[in-house]
């Protein structure tokens, strides 16, 4: 089998989209396939002695199925934490597309799968030319939507699925993480949301703390349809 893999993107900057990869990441290699993980680009990185490292990515590159080489996870880290074309315009960076899909390209010469998780959302701007909508385009990847669950994730949610079929890249699932454990009614915006987004719910993930990819897997996590289950 050839490598197959998926991009993971959400409503918005922490709905859990890393604890999601993670989970899908380990949904996989609890069915025998070998993973690896990328997130191409990260802000809010710490200097070490290696260069930038982001604690989401060195998760990520640890959960991997294969020992590779941080840079192939994370080539674009920047350390503020602050939107990513803001963050490359202060390091004097220009992001390239070619460098991610070269990298992409390597990791899924390795391995049966590879999870690719976005930054921010789904239209977060990565330079004056492209967002994260054109690099899953680019990487010609079925995305699954994290959907964060608390006060206006509908209209986040709906928003979302719209501009993925828009930009032409399939939905081949979404994920609803409970982010907020004191938001009220989360059932009854769980079932709103799904009579309205047209792909299938791969689960509905209660409040974790703390999260793991295992607590994942054990709460319902599943890959799409034609995946491992």
């Amino acid at each position: 089998m050839g490598c197959r893999g998926y991009f993971v993107t959400g409503t918005d900057t922490d709905c859990g989209k890393t604890e999601i990869t993670l989970g899908l990441m380990r949904r996989l290699q609890s069915s025998g396939y070998s993973v690896l993980g990328m997130k191409p680009i990260a802000s809010g990185s710490e200097q070490t002695v290696d260069g930038l490292r982001n604690a989401d990515a060195l998760r990520i590159q640890q959960q991997a199925s294969v020992c590779v080489d941080y840079e192939l996870v994370n080539p674009y880290a920047f350390a503020p934490p602050i939107a990513p074309h803001l963050a490359a315009a202060q390091a004097g960076v220009e992001m390239d597309l070619g460098r991610i899909e070269a990298c992409y390209r390597e990791l899924a010469r390795q391995a049966d799968y590879v999870l690719v998780e976005g930054v921010g959302g789904w239209r977060v701007p990565l330079s004056s030319r492209f967002a994260v909508s054109d690099l899953a385009v680019a990487l010609n990847l079925p995305v699954i939507l994290v959907v964060g669950l608390r006060l206006g994730c509908i209209n986040h949610g709906l928003l979302s699925a719209e501009a993925i079929e828009m930009a032409g890249a399939e939905l081949a699932g979404w994920v609803a993480n409970l982010s907020d454990p004191s938001m009220r009614e989360p059932r009854d915006n769980l079932a709103t949301l799904q009579q309205r987004i047209p792909a299938p719910l791969l689960g509905f993930i209660p409040h974790l703390d703390p999260p793991s990819p295992e607590a994942m897997v054990a709460a319902g996590l599943r890959m799409p349809d034609g995946g491992p289950t």
